[in-house]
């Protein structure tokens, strides 16, 4: 038998965990001749790497003094809280990784109180500690309290704590010895990490992710908590309802490096990957066909957030999108369910729009950036946020948010967050920065971020997660400027976008195709304002004597998709092409549009 680490890695988004990763792989002479160095090897869809956050949990593992180490790349956004409560289960000790000058983030909070609860045993690397104004000593006692706060035990808060540089290739337990290597890492790895237990009797794995190939389909990935699992064995599969599938395992595989390597038997402890079940949810035990004993199930956080798909029905359908059907979209969706966990789909009395439930707008707008890269057209309602009924009294979800901020500018934030029924819970100041941290309404957050960037000069930093529901907390002012829709289709022309200026901002240039009904601008008042940008000059055969004045035009507002789905109003839809993002009204005929609006307001 040989020795067992399996190790998960916790961190805010960006603090250097994925190079870490990358690091120890390099570490183990996984790559002799380091063909690969410095690319990031684990964030490997390019969303991933795009916006430099992971979002799919990824196994990794390495050998090192005869002790195989599986490494568990877990997501440190607060969004993709279904992902991290299973992955978890995998591991028998964590990694906490915390920037040097940034110390411990709020969504490194949400991560930590699962992985403590659970009763990992944690090894703490102050990662960073080569940056100017670092405080890795401050950092150490936060990390202590934070502990403390989360209810940590006696064992759990007598960590050890490893200081280094990822970027720079070093770990060692004094930050002002640099050391060459990250060896000191993987020693303390092997020391204080317990061993994977090896429990005898009845074989036992939970599923807790899935891989997809096309040679033999769905691939379960999961830990042998009991047993050992053998090729060709019969086994029972322990179903969400209480119901129990006879199946065969066909293969199965161990992490080996970045790959996978085919073994004929996986013991206690290891993580593997099964193939050849079928019908299988993540959640589901794989136990003895004779004798089955299921494992207790994975909760998973509650969506807090909805919003309309639909198929796009604009006058510019079908021309940028291979994928353009409700058949389509529903089988994707559908799709996305089996190995996202924390959504959920639901079918409305139209057959071509669906309602689909997430943990917030990032998680929603990662799926729906993915599915316009694989070749989709749809279209995307406002994100609404799911409400309860508790004790006949009417609740909503509420997150904590925290932002850091340079003390001159902090009052404008503190008052953002209260117009948005945010209430101020904790004020402090850190280095030349303020530390805010307030309760809000999932609601105030819509929007939020695009404000508060503007009013700091970008200089905010901004995170939030979900606390609980609480009673309703009232209205909350919306966006208070209308839009500019255009009147007809075709493509704007420079001198009628010059002649509007004055009227508002625009989001479309000179020369771009757009259609009636369509969102073009922000309007400087508060209503909406239908407007012609296709005019052209009239020309007369008189030369005017310097009064032709040149069309100067401000460069259009461009947005992100995030941007786009915060920003829209409850009328409109975002349009989401492989090409382009578009803002429009629902419905784009005017009259319809406000025969449709003294509908609403007379309900």
């Amino acid at each position: 038998m040989q020795s067992l680490r399996n190790v998960a890695i916790i961190a805010h988004v960006d603090h250097g965990k994925t190079t870490l990763v990358d690091k120890i792989i390099h570490a183990s002479k996984l790559f002799r001749d380091n063909q690969e160095f410095g690319e990031l090897i684990l964030d490997s869809n390019d969303l991933e790497r795009e916006r430099g956050i992971t979002i799919v949990s990824k196994n990794v593992s390495v050998r090192y003094k005869d002790v195989k180490i599986n490494i568990i790349d877990t997501p440190g956004h607060a969004d993709f809280g279904g992902e991290v409560e299973r992955v978890l289960k995998m591991a028998d000790g964590v990694l906490l990784l915390v920037d040097a000058f940034e110390g411990p983030m709020p969504q490194t909070r949400f991560v930590l109180g699962k992985a403590l609860s659970l009763g990992l045993k944690p090894i703490v690397v102050i990662n960073k500690v080569d940056k100017e104004n670092c405080r890795p000593d401050e950092v150490h006692e936060q990390v202590f309290d934070l502990m403390f706060n989360l209810d940590a035990t006696e064992e759990q808060l007598d960590f050890v704590t490893i200081y280094g540089s990822s970027k720079q290739g070093w770990m060692s337990t004094d930050w002002k010895k640099p050391t060459t290597d990250i060896v000191p890492l993987l020693d303390a790895i092997v020391a204080y990490i317990p061993e994977a237990p090896v429990r005898e009797g009845v074989p036992q794995m939970q599923i807790t992710s899935l891989d997809f190939s096309s040679f033999v389909g769905r691939i379960a990935i999961g830990r042998v908590y009991q047993g050992t699992l053998k090729e060709g064995a019969a086994m029972a599969l322990c179903k969400k309802d209480g119901s129990i599938r006879r199946t065969r395992i066909k293969e199965l595989q161990t992490f080996e490096g970045l790959g996978r390597l085919k073994v004929s038997e996986v013991p206690c402890g290891d993580i593997c990957a099964v193939i050849g079940l079928e019908d299988f949810e993540i959640g589901d035990t794989l136990t003895d066909a004779e004798n089955p004993q299921p494992l207790p199930r994975i909760n998973i956080d509650e969506p807090t957030m909805n919003m309309l798909f639909a198929i796009n029905n604009s006058p510019f359908f079908g021309k940028e999108g291979k994928f353009v059907t409700s058949r389509h979209l529903r089988e994707r969706l559908f799709k996305e369910m089996e190995k996202n966990l924390a959504l959920r789909v639901e079918e409305t009395d139209s057959e071509d729009k669906f309602l689909v439930y997430g943990r917030g707008i990032l998680h929603l707008a990662v799926l729906i950036e993915t599915m316009r890269r694989e070749g989709y057209e749809l279209q995307v309602g406002q994100p609404q946020v799911i409400f309860k009924e508790i004790d006949d009294v009417r609740h909503e979800p509420i997150e904590i948010m925290v932002v850091d901020v340079p003390g001159d500018v902090a009052g404008k934030v503190i008052e953002l967050a209260t117009q948005r029924k945010g209430e101020l819970a904790i004020m402090e100041p850190k280095g030349d920065m303020q530390h805010l941290e307030f309760n809000i309404p999932s609601r105030g957050l819509i929007g939020l971020r695009n404000n508060m960037l503007t009013a700091t000069a970008g200089e905010a930093v901004m995170t939030h997660r979900f606390k609980a529901y609480e009673p309703y907390k009232g209205t909350i002012p919306g966006r208070n400027s209308g839009s500019l829709i255009s009147m007809d289709t075709g493509a704007g022309t420079p001198y009628s976008i010059d002649k509007l200026q004055d009227r508002g901002v625009f989001f479309v240039d000179p020369g771009e195709e757009v259609y009636g009904g369509q969102v073009i601008g922000e309007h400087t008042r508060g209503m909406d304002l239908v407007v012609n940008i296709l005019k052209g000059k009239k020309l007369t055969n008189m030369r005017a004597s310097g009064s032709d004045d040149n069309a100067k035009i401000t460069p259009k507002k461009d947005f992100s998709l995030e941007e786009a789905l915060e920003y829209i109003q409850k009328d409109e839809y975002v349009e989401v092409t492989p090409k382009s993002i578009r803002m429009r009204k629902i419905y784009l005929d005017e009259t319809e549009r406000k025969r449709m609006s003294a509908k609403m307001e007379a309900q």
